[in-house]
């Protein structure tokens, strides 16, 4: 066994330990830091722009990573799928998205850096991961693009990258097959394994508070005390719940 399989084999189960660690010592010992630092405040203009295009292309990202990683080509095969078609889509709908994602970021990043006062609130951790962030989604852009091309097509990563993938959540590494993807697909996964190393220790852990409750909460409703001017206090009457 090389020393690119041994390290294949180990890395995936170091990252998992910074995650799982790094969250319960961030959790224990920052509480009241943990959150976004919202710089809203400050400027809004570019944020209202480059955020709601970096979440959503971010999510589009992260599903496709899911399908391309977890699920397995003999899968899409068996409904169907031609590996020609899984490719198409997978340019159409990863280019977009992963253009998206990158404009997002680089208008975001922009605006930290020339608004002093969003400049200000941007901790050395946070400009640490900046660079991770905008690096792994270059990285990805480029491996979907290659992808594409006549050189790119002659390597399938759902042959090499996803079985690696999966191999380590059944205690069964294979960094053998890591080892034989190209150079670029190499660099995208180690972009992401050090994104997920600084994860804890940035604004990113933000995302593991997601506030899911918000979609099945009842709804606020604002009144006056002084109900119709007929002197009633508000409240005395049950209100129906949300959805």
């Amino acid at each position: 066994m090389s020393g690119r399989e041994i390290f294949w084999d180990v890395i995936p189960y170091v990252t998992l330990a910074v995650v799982v660690i790094g969250t319960w010592w961030r959790y224990r010992y920052d509480k009241f830091g943990w959150t976004t630092r919202s710089s809203q405040l400050y400027e809004s203009r570019l944020l209202r722009i480059g955020s709601p295009m970096f979440h959503f292309g971010i999510l589009v990202v992260i599903i496709g990573h899911v399908i391309g990683l977890v699920i397995p080509q003999s899968w899409t095969e068996a409904i169907g799928l031609s590996d020609h078609a899984y490719h198409v889509q997978a340019l159409v709908l990863g280019g977009i998205a992963g253009v998206c994602t990158l404009v997002g970021i680089t208008l975001l990043v922009y605006r930290r850096r020339t608004r002093g006062p969003v400049f200000m609130a941007t901790t050395v951790n946070d400009k640490l991961m900046y660079a991770v962030l905008v690096l792994a989604i270059v990285a990805g852009l480029a491996c979907t693009l290659i992808g594409a091309t006549p050189v790119g097509a002659e390597h399938n990563y759902r042959e090499t990258v996803s079985p690696w993938f999966r191999s380590i959540w059944v205690l069964q590494p294979r960094g053998d097959l890591m080892a034989d993807a190209p150079l670029w697909f190499q660099i995208h996964a180690l972009l992401g394994l050090t994104l997920f190393c600084l994860w804890p220790f940035t604004r990113l852990v933000h995302a593991f508070s997601a506030p899911i409750g918000y979609l099945f909460r009842p709804y606020i409703v604002y009144r006056s005390r002084d109900a119709a001017g007929k002197g009633e206090l508000v409240g005395s009457a049950p209100h129906r719940r949300g959805w």
